[in-house]
């Protein structure tokens, strides 16, 4: 009998021992591991409004559109459901009238790549963008974890962009490109999130955005825009403008996320690229090709889910998050009143104020560590996200994130309540930290 194989960690792809891949698969975990904790840790979207029968009417409804819209007969209505499908997607038209609608933005649907969640979106432009050893990708700091994890995964190396107090500064970003350059690399792109950031819950206001259009031209390098908390305002108001409704000169990438705006179970993201390509053709058309050999295609269940839910509330997603919009707003009073009632009076804490999305930075004066979680977890019954997950500088190493979007307001207060003992237990410990 043989001897099972045991294969040397160092054999294998150096980046699956990264750090930001284990933080992924914390994130996703950490809950599972302490059911009984109150969890600030997951940015998941409510499950308030959930309900299955909706999943059987929307499929429903996606193929009365293919039969009485398009004019399919049963076979193709049967083989556009059950068979492979077409690599773009099946329901890039949809996505097209949704960001007519809801953002301004007008796209060719041949422009669309619908794909495995953002994710797969956000890996597919930048194995397109790494085309030579000094390539690398800039991304404002701190991060999303799977933003880094994906170009770790690819050997593209991530060049950060500090936030400041209030969000990216285009100086900033200046001053960054010229340093890459300086050392003999390439800057491909840009990655943000301009809307109630993950983790920061920043925003950019109107004039950072133009401005970043500005320097994205100047610079020749695209900005990759994320874009999976902007309908969750936390008041009502006009929205400012995605980068991609005010690109006018194909700079921008603009990926989508059904996740927080549908539901995370269908697993359907999106990627605007209308590139043209030199000799024909757009970006989008490029990461197609790369998607094939990948995933080869979208599940066309999935995409008639998410297809049926457009369909059925006129086409917007802004109308069919009107119940979640509610709970998200609802939620994040909650929590920063419920900071305030308990932290103000402390010494060296403090936290941001976003003006909407799911997540809040509370900044402590000791260090906010993994082990330091795991003692929440265990002994204060609360779990939450360490930033330095998303980000190795001084600062970050004194945050935690709290994501208040999956929570109800008793589990917000009650959670609360047992975060203030453990911070109360941790100054007192070190009262000069």
């Amino acid at each position: 009998m043989t001897s099972p194989v045991l294969l040397d960690r160092a054999d294998l792809h150096a980046s699956l021992a990264d750090p930001a891949l284990l933080s992924m698969n914390f994130l996703n975990e950490v809950a599972g591991r302490y059911p009984r904790a109150i969890s600030f840790a997951p940015g998941r979207p409510t499950e308030e409004t959930f309900d299955v029968a909706d999943l059987h009417r929307y499929l429903d409804a996606y193929a009365r559109h293919l039969a009485e819209d398009k004019g399919y007969d049963e076979v193709r209505v049967r083989r556009e459901l059950f068979q492979y499908g077409r690599t773009k997607g099946v329901v890039h038209e949809l996505i097209a009238r949704q960001l007519q609608l809801d953002e301004g933005i007008t796209v060719d649907p041949e422009a669309i790549v619908v794909t495995v969640g953002a994710q797969e979106a956000l890996w597919l432009v930048l194995r397109a963008l790494r085309a030579a050893e000094n390539d690398v990708v800039l991304a404002v700091t701190p991060a999303y974890v799977g933003l880094t994890g994906a170009a770790r995964l690819l050997d593209l190396p991530v060049r950060s962009v500090p936030e400041g107090p209030h969000g990216l500064r285009p100086e900033d970003l200046l001053d960054r490109i010229r340093a890459v350059r300086a050392a003999g690399e390439r800057p491909r792109a840009l990655y943000l999130v301009p809307d109630f950031s993950n983790p920061s819950g920043h925003s950019l206001d109107l004039a950072t955005r133009r401005r970043l259009l500005e320097i994205a031209a100047e610079e020749d390098i695209l900005l990759l825009e994320d874009n999976p908390y902007g309908y969750f305002r936390a008041a009502d108001g006009e929205r400012l403008p995605t980068l991609k409704a005010l690109d006018t000169g194909q700079r921008v990438v603009h990926v989508g996320s059904l996740a927080k705006t549908c539901f995370p179970g269908a697993r359907v993201g999106f990627a605007v690229a209308d590139q043209r390509i030199a000799g024909g053709g757009l970006l989008a058309d490029e990461l197609s090709r790369a998607k094939s050999m990948v995933t080869v295609n979208t599940s066309p269940i999935s995409q008639a889910l998410v297809g049926g839910m457009l369909l059925e509330h006129g086409g917007s997603l802004l109308r069919a998050n009107e119940r979640p919009i509610a709970v998200y707003r609802r939620n994040l009073d909650c929590l920063l009143k419920g900071l305030e009632r308990r932290f103000s009076a402390l010494p060296g804490v403090s936290w941001n104020t976003p003006s909407g999305g799911f997540f809040v930075v509370v900044t402590v004066p000791f260090p906010v560590t993994d082990a330091l979680l795991e003692d929440a977890a265990v002994r204060h019954g609360v779990l939450f996200t360490p930033m330095r997950h998303f980000g190795d500088d001084a600062r970050s190493a004194r945050q935690l994130r709290l994501s208040c979007s999956y929570l109800t307001t008793n589990q917000i207060e009650s959670g609360l309540d047992r975060l203030n003992d453990l911070i109360a237990e941790h100054l007192r410990a070190a009262p000069d930290a």
